[in-house]
């Protein structure tokens, strides 16, 4: 596999140097394009005019490379069955540099040089050229005067209400066509939100005096005008009824319904539903165009928004009439198309290491109306297994590990809160869930873990990129049991695992997550997201516990009980913070910290944090480089367990800690924008990180002092206990799914000490010796230096 990446990145390298070769004598490749004596805060933008196919790829793009793998044929480019792999070399074409030029010199009279005047010269030499625009772009036209006529009063009221906070013009600014492009738009706006419901962008017009280029003076007198229509002035208009028909299928509406629509008003809505699949209420609480309000496009707007994320209805359309034209009402017509209400999906996936391979399965079943209020219940069953495979045995000879998952919710459009009704949904829909799922994990010879999960969440909308996650009601119950046939020495030299593997115990908690920007997530812009958490337990049931009176001792291992059951207390604060730069283009980066901490006290002092709660690193969404559950703790080494028998036992036993904090780093770009009918992206990406104890009793092994020492976060050894990884990824887009494959590479692996934890040299020189003399102690692990992740949506 390493003589494979090395070759492909010296085909690659060779193919970069040597696009020229592959064309006639008669052409030339674009190599640089410069555009000289423009304002550098319009540099950017007047590029921006250059045409697509004479801009020159970026140094460190494999665009041009890949395509000249895949496209070329006898030392020339081919005339067809071209492959979507990269993107041609930008071929010189004088008429398109005058295109460019042109644009480039429209652009500069737009934002205020109205005399620019802007010359191409091309520079070729060895098939090689370079295209300089250079800009005379002469004085910059300021504004002198602004005025305006505008007749209707009430109009003409709105707009200087209104204009402080909307209006980019102002005496003594650079003329700017965008601005009045805006200033026209946000007119337009405003009187779409107060009633005006026939109002129409070209009343809004501009008359610019002194911009011609003749002129002698650089200065511009600006005048406003916001005509009324020929038949007399805009009016304010108020919504009437409104009546709602939902389709009887998912065909939408046939010719015959027409003759029978409902005629019973309540509230100003007539609701007529030909499916019989809807209750009248859930649906027409998301209607925002109530009867006698004004006219407002932007209740319009959030109608459509709630409709549609009911996720019942296919097709939304708004629709008004007047009775009659001396009318100051419309009346509205909202039409739905039902979309299919039961789905099922199958997924799975097949996770593989060295020595282990497996698979998961998953069968998701929903119904977007189980009670005909658009309430989405959905049921997934989920199962796996795990197999230790090599020596010769057979694949699923020997499986060490079984998984199996049931759940079911029920998520309603709304907030139900006993006696309170609040009115919510001016930014996202919210949501009550209701969920309730069953886990059963066995690991083979060591123990079998039963989970019992019940809980309440809330989900509304702050703004739009303002999201609240509370719940606070999440029921847990946990039973663990250690295999009888566990050999003692075994748990001796594993207590903290064994401990954890056998308790039996429940938590009652609440949790609140805030989310800012996730509605920017697939949005080229910079931008910072955040996401942070917590996840609290035990402290109601630790005051019900002292008013009863009970006496307890937990750091003696005598904690208090419900129903006979110890009960979890902890607090368990997470963070996700990202910033996200757009790069021009569909480039970016990002960069992201993720950390938290689990800390167990009170009732749970002694016992610690269950096994569930407690942070793990590596996998496709963390820290690429290792196998999910496999990093850390700290400076842990399986090497430390004494015996390959008992490491047998423990084999595949997830490695946790409780805290955790790692960074990512990742440079996003398209490779191909027509990969069989799907974008293909590509990925650079660098993480580090680890978990880490942050007590001496959740150490792995609390009965190997020096384990301590390797597993316990302190700051003084805080880089010696950082992993890092790198590699590259491909992101295959279909537009409502992105299929991921992300190959990381190991350069620093903290298990080891010293300048041996840089692996990376191992990587290259001496790494089948390296690899042989690691099997000797950590066998049945062996060690990968590559690991593949395949996955479904961004890594995050």
């Amino acid at each position: 596999m390493k003589s494979t990446a090395i070759l492909l990145f010296i085909i690659l390298l060779i193919q970069a140097c040597s696009s020229t070769k592959y064309i006639p004598d008669y052409q030339s490749i674009v190599k640089k394009v410069r555009i000289d004596s423009v304002d550098a805060k319009f540099e950017e933008q007047a590029y921006n005019y250059v045409q697509k196919d004479i801009r020159p790829a970026s140094k460190l793009s494999i665009n041009v490379p890949l395509y000249n793998l895949f496209n070329t044929r006898d030392g020339r480019y081919k005339t067809n069955d071209i492959k979507p792999f990269g993107s041609p070399p930008a071929i010189l074409d004088s008429t398109l540099v005058e295109i460019s030029r042109t644009q480039i010199q429209k652009f500069l009279k737009s934002k205020g040089y109205r005399q620019a005047d802007v010359n191409a010269s091309i520079k070729v030499a060895n098939k090689k050229a370079e295209i300089v625009f250079t800009a005379k772009p002469g004085p910059a036209y300021m504004v002198q005067n602004i005025s305006d006529s505008i007749p209707n009063a009430n109009i003409r009221n709105l707009y200087e209400s209104n204009k402080a906070k909307i209006s980019h013009l102002h005496k003594g600014m650079q003329y700017d066509e965008d601005s009045l492009t805006y200033e026209r738009e946000q007119i337009y706006r405003i009187m779409k939100e107060n009633g005006y419901f026939y109002f129409l962008r070209p009343y809004v017009t501009f008359d610019v005096f002194g911009a011609e280029p003749s002129s002698k003076t650089n200065k511009i007198d600006l005048n406003l005008n916001v005509a009324d229509p020929e038949n007399g002035s805009h009016k304010q208009f108020n919504i009437g009824y409104t009546h709602m028909i939902i389709a009887p299928n998912p065909e939408g509406f046939p010719d015959s319904v027409r003759y029978k629509l409902s005629k019973d008003t309540l509230n100003g809505i007539i609701f007529t539903d030909f499916s019989k699949r809807y209750r009248r209420n859930p649906i027409v609480r998301y209607d925002f165009l109530k009867q006698g309000e004004l006219y407002d496009i932007r209740n319009e707007n959030l109608t459509y928004d709630r409709l549609y994320e009911l996720n019942v209805f296919k097709n939304v359309k708004i629709d008004y009439f007047r009775r009659d034209s001396t009318s100051n009402k419309i009346n509205t017509v909202i039409q739905l198309i039902p979309q299919k209400v039961m789905s099922n999906r199958v997924e799975g996936e097949v996770p593989f290491n060295g020595g282990t391979v497996g698979f998961t399965i998953g069968n998701t079943y929903t119904n977007n109306n189980i009670f005909r209020g658009a309430e989405r219940f959905e049921l997934q069953v989920k199962g796996g297994l795990q197999s230790r495979i090599g020596n010769g045995a057979k694949v699923f000879s020997d499986i060490y590990q079984r998984d199996f998952s049931i759940s079911a919710s029920i998520s309603v459009p709304r907030l139900m809160i006993p006696f309170y009704n609040p009115v919510l949904g001016g930014n996202g829909m919210p949501h009550t869930t209701f969920a309730s799922s069953y886990i059963y994990a066995l690991q083979k010879d060591v123990s079998v873990r039963r989970i019992f999960i019940n809980s309440i969440t809330y989900d509304w909308f702050e703004t739009k990129s303002k999201l609240h996650s509370f719940t606070p009601l999440n029921f847990e119950y946990r039973f663990g049991n250690l295999d009888p046939n566990v050999d003692s020495a075994t748990i001796v030299n594993n207590i903290y695992y064994s401990t954890l593997l056998n308790r039996k115990d429940l938590t009652l908690g609440m949790k609140y997550t805030y989310t800012l920007n996730a509605d920017k997530l697939n949005q080229y812009r910079t931008f910072v997201y955040l996401r942070a958490g917590m996840d609290i337990a035990g402290n109601l049931l630790q005051g019900i516990s002292k008013l009863t009176g009970a006496k307890n001792d937990p750091a003696n291992d005598d904690p208090a009980k419900i129903f006979g059951l110890p009960f979890n207390q902890y607090m368990r604060p997470e963070v996700d913070i990202r910033w996200y730069k757009h790069l021009g283009g569909d480039r970016q980066f990002i960069a992201r910290l993720n950390t938290g901490v689990a800390y167990a006290y009170g009732n749970s002092v002694l016992n610690g944090i269950p096994f569930e709660k407690q942070f793990f690193a590596g996998g496709s969404n963390g820290i690429r480089a290792w196998q999910a559950r496999t990093l850390g703790p700290g400076n842990y080494n399986r090497e430390v367990i004494s015996s390959e028998a008992f490491r047998k036992a423990f084999f595949g036993l997830d490695q946790l800690g409780t805290m955790r904090l790692e960074t990512n780093f990742e440079y996003r770009f398209t490779v191909a924008r027509n990969f069989f009918g799907a974008t293909l992206k590509g990925a650079a990406f660098v993480d580090a990180g680890n978990i880490w104890n942050i007590r001496k009793s959740e150490s792995i092994s609390a009965q190997v002092p020096a384990l301590d020492e390797l597993t316990i976060f302190k700051l003084n050894k805080f880089i010696k206990q950082i992993a890092i990884g790198t590699g590259v990824g491909l992101r295959y887009d279909v537009q409502y799914f992105v299929f991921r494959f992300d190959v990381g590479l190991k350069l620093k692996d903290p298990q080891f000490i010293g300048s041996e934890q840089w692996v990376i040299g191992k990587f290259l020189s001496g790494a089948r010796d390296f690899k042989n003399a690691y099997n000797l102690t950590h066998a049945p692990d062996t060690y990968r230096f590559l690991q593949y992740n395949f996955g479904i949506g961004m890594p995050f």
